[in-house]
């Protein structure tokens, strides 16, 4: 058995070469390692290139679009008091979505069969109609309410009352209540049960339990979502233009219609609410960090440490090199 073991060792072992004038063990030449060459990636990246260029210089050089004027009217004061109102517009039903939409979901988890069953019906009708034809409906609501009457407490006709911004207000937010209350219930079944029933041991009351333990525990599933429902509100708040809300789209339609300039305002639309998503998705990665603090020791590096770690990696070589 010995005499096996001590020949597996020797064989384990790695061959070194002896020189025979010497007789001293010469170390093995190092492997040369020839990468693999992907011939495919470099044919479709040169293919897919092909194709960008070919779409930028169709619309470069066609002799219709008015490149000029997307310049002339990108800062346009009409231009920008319209992004300023899709931006107030998109804020507020947020607002409004995101607090009906903790109100449903509570009301869904309620052991109550009345309040779980209405915010059921609530979230199948406003998940299950369009979001155009709510706001025709709001904007239109005076066709069967010519007055709304609330007693001693208001009197007015709905026509006063149902202006273009209370109709885009009432059609996105209570739409986006519906979606935030789905958001919403799935981050807080995400909680353990546990969790709820040591607050209760602890003598801790419904209500507190939800704002002391279960909500900011919920907050890391409900924030990812809820950034995404933002950014998508931003841009469903071009649907406002069915009710006359002057906001973003409408504004560069109106200058568009007057200027003969149709397609070069749609691009200045289109510049602006690129910029607009963009700053608050950069926004929302950071808020999404902020509360994955709790569940992830190692947080992934940010845009700038990365740039970062790449130019002190490149001086590194570079003072290696020199």
């Amino acid at each position: 058995m010995t005499d096996k073991f001590d020949k597996e060792r020797a064989d384990a072992r790695p061959a070194a070469a002896v020189s025979k004038d010497s007789g001293a063990a010469v170390p093995p030449e190092a492997i040369k390692a020839i990468p693999v060459r992907h011939y495919g990636r470099w044919v479709s990246g040169v293919v897919v290139l092909a194709l960008v260029a070919l779409l930028v210089n169709a619309f470069a050089t066609a002799e219709k679009i008015q490149w000029h004027a997307v310049g002339d009217y990108v800062f346009d004061s009409t231009v920008l008091a319209g992004a300023g109102r899709t931006l107030l517009i998109s804020v507020l039903a947020m607002v409004m979505g995101v607090v009906l939409g903790v109100i449903l979901a509570v009301m869904r988890l309620s052991k109550n069969p009345v309040t779980s069953w209405v915010a059921w019906i609530y979230i199948w009708f406003f998940r299950g109609t369009p979001v155009y034809v709510q706001l025709l409906l709001w904007f239109n609501l005076a066709l069967i309410f010519p007055m709304l009457n609330l007693g001693p407490l208001y009197k007015d006709e709905m026509v006063d009352v149902m202006t273009p911004f209370m109709a885009a207000l009432l059609g996105l937010g209570l739409n986006e209540a519906a979606y935030m209350a789905e958001i919403c219930r799935a981050g807080l079944t995400a909680v353990d049960e546990g969790q709820t029933e040591a607050a209760h041991a602890l003598g801790m009351s419904h209500g507190k339990t939800l704002r002391r333990i279960v909500i900011p525990q919920a907050m890391r599933v409900i924030v990812p979502p809820t950034g995404n429902e933002f950014i998508n509100m931003l841009k469903t708040s071009s649907l406002v233009y069915a009710v006359t809300y002057n906001e973003l789209l409408r504004a560069t339609s109106t200058i568009g219609s007057t200027s003969y300039a149709v397609m070069e305002m749609l691009f200045v639309a289109c510049i602006w609410y690129l910029v607009i998503t963009s700053v608050f998705s950069v926004g929302q990665y950071y808020l999404e960090r902020r509360f994955a603090r709790g569940s992830s020791r190692n947080l992934p590096p940010t845009p700038w440490q990365k740039i970062k770690a790449n130019l002190t990696a490149f001086s590194r070589e570079r003072s290696s090199t020199v």
